[in-house]
């Protein structure tokens, strides 16, 4: 099953899409709908291979966000995004720094391609718990045109099989 995540992910342009299918598909909510869990108090610059494959110049702003994406009481992933704001829309800007909609339902206007940068795969423990690591994902996401605006950093958790413990951060739904 943890194939068959990293498969889907790995081949789609949205891991929130795949992540919503995932969750349908598994039951693992009474309604399979993402929520971005923003944690505004972390901030991480990002590196300069994330800076040139985001062909930013060394002063052009980056932005961060930390979330847990989460479907119903389950986080099914963390990720860290950087992104470059001036090639966003202003609406797109403000829906990342003031709402909880994850970072690939804001920005699908763009039509984004994701290039995959590297994938690490976990072993699986007898017994994993909601937050053991599966599969870490770090692409980089590029407009219809070519125009890389996003790098992020994906790690998949144990929350995301079935059977697998809940978390406690319930966001208004149950599985």
């Amino acid at each position: 099953m943890v194939e068959d995540l990293r498969g889907r992910i790995v081949r789609s342009d949205s891991a929130t899409a795949v992540l919503e299918r995932w969750c349908a598909e598994k039951g693992l909510a009474g309604q399979a709908r993402l929520v971005a869990l923003r944690d505004t108090s972390l901030d991480k610059t990002p590196t300069d291979e994330q800076r040139a494959r985001l062909g930013v110049t060394p002063g052009e702003p980056v932005r961060y966000r930390h979330v847990r994406l989460a479907c119903g009481t389950r986080v099914l992933s963390e990720a860290d995004n950087w992104y470059v704001p001036s090639r966003l829309t202003p609406e797109m800007n403000a829906a990342l720094d003031g709402t909880d909609t994850p970072f690939g339902r804001v920005v699908r206007p763009l039509a984004p391609v994701r290039r995959v940068v590297a994938v690490q795969s976990f072993p699986l423990p007898p017994a994993p718990a909601a937050d053991t690591p599966l599969v870490r994902v770090d692409a980089v996401l590029v407009t219809g045109s070519g125009a890389p605006f996003c790098e992020v950093v994906e790690t998949y958790l144990g929350a995301a099989l079935p059977g697998i413990g809940e978390t406690d951060q319930p966001n208004g739904d149950t599985p």
